[in-house]
């Protein structure tokens, strides 16, 4: 496992294979980003778990690993031998991260290899806030320390939003897969067929469908918003994926919630100038 010449091996496998994340980590200041990138790259390698396995068995197996990884990290044990384990136990040892977090993200994504549709958009949001959620407050410790409630509040929201709008922008690759993520209860909401739906037709049910999850992840955004008192300005580049999330609903909402239109993308350098000017007063 090697880095480039310029990027450390975790800053460059964001960079790489999460680019959202790795632009708003330009916006922390420098002696945190190298934390920020560790925990990144450790969501990337739990997150892959279920592609990367041909059964659910060996995907328990991987994530069991990383769990075992953590707990020795915790219990000052012998470090596996791995490059982001070892990033991560710089990380968590420099600021004091809270372990539940990890657990919780570990335990979001064993629900990858159980199922293939959420039974309620309830469901999601639960299985968001684990995967999504506890990534934020994981990224808002490294940067600003212990946080108020309120403001691990505000992190599982912006969380939420982030991951409901990542799985409607994913929805053709998840579909490839086999798995709707769409919850089934919005599903005979709006009387959408399976069949409908994994063939990748663009229809008035399902975009109403859609319709639904975007506006619930803005609601979770402004549930976050409405908390911004109580963050400390220093968390905050861990909340700018809030910015990008209310970006992308924009453009399905211009694309009528087609889900399958492959407008539905992002322009860096627009990104890039809000992500700065939203830096420059605080604000997520």
């Amino acid at each position: 496992m090697q880095a480039t010449a310029e990027l450390s091996y975790c800053a460059s496998e964001v960079r790489r294979h999460d680019a959202d994340r790795f632009l708003t980590t330009l916006f922390a200041p420098k002696g945190h980003r190298e934390d920020l990138f560790a925990l990144y790259a450790f969501n990337l390698e739990i997150s892959k778990t279920r592609e990367i396995v041909s059964e659910a068995m060996l995907g328990a197996i991987r994530l069991q690993w990383w769990r075992e990884a953590i707990e020795a990290i915790y219990t000052n044990a012998e470090l596996r031998k791995h490059a982001v384990v070892e990033a991560l136990a710089e990380t968590v040892n420099r600021r004091g991260l809270t372990r539940e977090h990890f657990d919780r993200l570990i335990d979001g994504r064993m629900v990858d290899l159980e199922i293939d549709t959420h039974d309620t958009l309830e469901a999601l949001t639960d299985y968001t806030d684990a995967t999504s959620g506890s990534l934020i407050i994981l990224a808002m410790e490294a940067l600003a320390g212990t946080l108020e409630e309120a403001a691990v509040e505000a992190g599982r929201h912006v969380g939420n939003a982030w991951a409901l709008t990542g799985v409607l922008r994913a929805m053709p690759h998840f579909l490839q897969q086999g798995r709707i993520m769409l919850p089934k209860d919005l599903i005979e909401a709006h009387d959408i067929e399976r069949r409908e739906i994994l063939d990748m037709k663009p229809s008035d049910s399902l975009a109403a469908a859609v319709s639904d999850v975007a506006a619930l992840a803005l609601r979770e955004l402004e549930a976050a918003r409405k908390l911004r008192s109580s963050i400390p300005r220093a968390a905050c580049p861990a909340l700018l994926l809030g910015v990008l999330a209310e970006s992308y609903i924009g453009r399905i909402r211009r694309a009528e919630f087609n889900v399958f239109d492959p407008s539905i993308g992002t322009s860096a350098g627009l990104a890039t100038a809000r992500l700065a000017y939203r830096t420059l007063i605080g604000r997520y």
